[in-house]
């Protein structure tokens, strides 16, 4: 995963235009703001818009819980960096890696994206979105060194483990639902 995410893996000013990014959840404080990894998280798909890399952002995360709204999170600290609310797309069922790359292409019908988060999960996802059929390309959203890497990357050995057995094995079927295309399908 390591070795092919190398060559898919880009700046916000190199990667190639694509018309839409997807965002991973990453957890909210005990006041439901975003996480320090999941800011960078959307600072760097908020640079990719104004950028003009991309023309809408899927911000994808957990909502299983009344009072845990990770998309909704999400939204509102873009709006704070200037993104327009017509350009933002929420799911509301990403709960896991696996669960978002499969949306991206079943419910919300993305026929390419450009996958942002940190360098340490940017590999899983990648693969788990090719796997899938979702060709995808990266941008690390590593803005800053965070407390907790160590914790993300260990973590990231297992999650990986996981990946393949998910998009090979069993292939589990994440909450679904009608489609909503983000762009007309052509």
């Amino acid at each position: 995963m390591v070795y092919q995410a190398r060559s898919k893996t880009f700046s916000v000013e190199s990667v190639p235009p694509a018309r839409a990014a997807v965002v991973f959840g990453a957890g909210l404080t005990a006041g439901g703001r975003p996480t320090t990894v999941l800011k960078d998280r959307v600072a760097t798909a908020v640079e990719l818009y104004q950028a003009g890399k991309v023309e809408k952002v899927l911000m994808s995360g957990d909502n299983r819980f009344i009072d845990y709204n990770e998309p909704g999170a999400m939204k509102n600290y873009a709006l704070e960096l200037g993104m327009p609310e017509e350009d933002i797309v929420l799911d509301y069922a990403g709960r896991r890696t696996y669960d978002t790359c499969y949306r991206a292409g079943a419910i919300f019908q993305l026929q390419e994206a450009i996958l942002v988060t940190q360098s340490f999960h940017l590999p899983r996802a990648l693969y788990t979105c090719s796997s899938l059929g979702l060709p995808t390309v990266g941008v690390a959203a590593d803005r800053r060194p965070y407390r907790d890497e160590g914790f993300w990357k260990v973590r990231e050995v297992l999650a990986s483990l996981i990946a393949v057995i998910q998009v090979h094995i069993t292939r589990p079927e994440p909450v679904l639902g009608q489609q909503e295309p983000i762009f007309p399908v052509e």
